[in-house]
């Protein structure tokens, strides 16, 4: 076995262990609630292992490719990553914030961080960032545990990260800004078809609401909001392919891993195909596509500044 193989195996162990020991230990040796993952943990898991299998296979595809070297320097931003990610998903997560009219959206800005991550450092920093954090944001939080949604997080940064894999990347660029847009026009359509599905994202306690509302017109069409900012910040930094070749790859990340959590539901809550999409994955997904478009381009061209500086 190389030693690439090698760091990318053991590094994706390293996540399966994280979960297994916060959840095994922390929610059921221990019988911290928090720390605990509601029905059908097994299943949960098996989903882990599914997007786990996922990244390694992308891997083994592209294995060539110096986007997958994990060294110390790789290790040190996943702590970062993951720590930073963890924190500031607390932070904006303990509550939904009430905004009018867009009562059913969670704000999550945290999401640019493993998006980044990824795109910056590689697939897999943003890998053990975005699956990491938010394994150990929900446990700070206190909603319970979702492993299977932690992994989702995970592929997310782990998608952004696969941009480094081309070497022509404006051609790789328009194509996944076509391929992220029909994804996020077939999205919209599936709501406008089901737009009675409850928002299973939306909890309302004064109000004695408890995922039973329909979701708003906004969070329903958020995803094709969410695509316009992306494709403006495309064609604005047209001749900054760092500011869009992130956001637009951090477009198809989002999609790809919320839709593979949401989708995971179909069989782990019991839900329905439409209530997967409408009522978990677009109030989701859309919000975070927005904050992809906003804040990562401020984040690459801060540390493009910050390597400007250091002389790299």
């Amino acid at each position: 076995m190389d030693k690439r193989l090698q760091s990318v195996m053991w590094t994706l162990v390293a996540i399966l262990v994280v979960f297994l020991l916060v959840v095994y230990v922390g929610g059921n040796l221990m019988g911290i609630e928090r720390l605990q993952t509601g029905e059908n943990p097994v299943l949960r898991f098996a989903f882990v292992i599914i997007g786990l299998l996922i990244a390694l296979a992308v891997y083994y595809a592209t294995r060539e490719n110096k986007v997958w070297e994990v060294g110390t320097r790789q290790v040190v931003w996943m702590a970062i990553g993951a720590a930073l990610y963890a924190v500031f998903s607390w932070l904006f997560n303990g509550s939904v914030f009430v905004v009018p009219s867009l009562s059913q959206v969670a704000l999550r800005p945290a999401i640019s961080i493993p998006m980044f991550f990824g795109y910056a450092f590689g697939p897999v920093v943003g890998f053990f960032t975005g699956a990491v954090g938010n394994m150990f944001g929900d446990a700070l939080t206190g909603f319970g545990l979702s492993p299977q949604w932690s992994i989702g997080n995970g592929l997310v940064g782990f998608v952004a990260g696969l941009a480094g894999l081309f070497k022509d990347r404006k051609k790789s660029l328009d194509t996944v800004l076509w391929v992220s847009g029909g994804l996020a026009l077939l999205a919209a359509v599936i709501f406008f078809i089901n737009r009675t599905v409850p928002n299973m994202l939306f909890y309302d306690v004064d109000n004695g609401i408890f995922g039973d509302a329909q979701i708003s017109l906004f969070a329903g069409i958020s995803i094709l909001v969410g695509f316009v900012l992306v494709l403006a910040v495309r064609y604005i930094f047209g001749k900054d392919l760092d500011i869009a070749s992130a956001v637009t790859w951090s477009m198809l990340g989002n999609i790809v891993g919320i839709g593979f959590a949401a989708i995971s539901d179909i069989w782990i809550n019991g839900f329905s195909p439409a209530a997967a999409i409408v009522g978990e994955f677009l109030p989701a997904a859309g919000p975070n596509l927005i904050f992809a478009a906003i804040l990562v381009p401020l984040l690459v061209a801060a540390y493009a500044a910050v390597q400007r500086q250091s002389g790299r």
